[in-house]
């Protein structure tokens, strides 16, 4: 007999559709957490809500090309599993598009690495961050 564990894995949005309004949700989520964190000189004063806030609004980001993908064809077997792995992805399947580039290298740096890794907490870091998340799925959603 095995003692393994067994674990259920959520099973991701199989439509594109599903899959924006994740990042829909989970960006509203990012921003109902970071409000829990007072403000005091700029700077958000609790750090537990900075840094999951950052992480869920990262994912938001990465939701959204999950879903451009899916609208691609892509089999979400094949989503990418990597921040390497999406920008290959943005790449070779996202027409040349600078303001998404920068919109996500923005929210790749501000949000996963300055807030959620390092814990910094200034507050137009990571609404600057928020705000590229919000257009990364806007721009998403209107490619064809």
């Amino acid at each position: 007999m095995s003692t393994t564990k067994k674990y259920k894995i959520h099973k991701p949005a199989v439509t594109p559709q599903e899959a924006f309004a994740e990042a829909h949700r989970y960006l509203k989520n990012a921003k109902e957490t970071i409000s829990k964190s007072p403000i005091k000189f700029n700077q958000y004063q609790d750090t537990k809500y900075v840094r999951e806030a950052a992480g869920i609004a990262y994912l938001s980001a990465l939701r959204a090309l999950d879903a451009y993908l899916l609208k691609k064809g892509v089999h979400s077997d094949l989503l990418p599993k990597s921040f390497e792995g999406y920008w290959a992805a943005k790449e070779k399947y996202i027409p040349l598009n600078g303001k998404l580039s920068a919109a996500l290298g923005l929210v790749y740096e501000n949000l996963h690495i300055f807030a959620y890794y390092r814990g910094a907490s200034s507050v137009a870091l990571v609404k600057d961050g928020f705000d590229n998340c919000k257009k990364i799925i806007d721009m998403l959603e209107k490619l064809k």
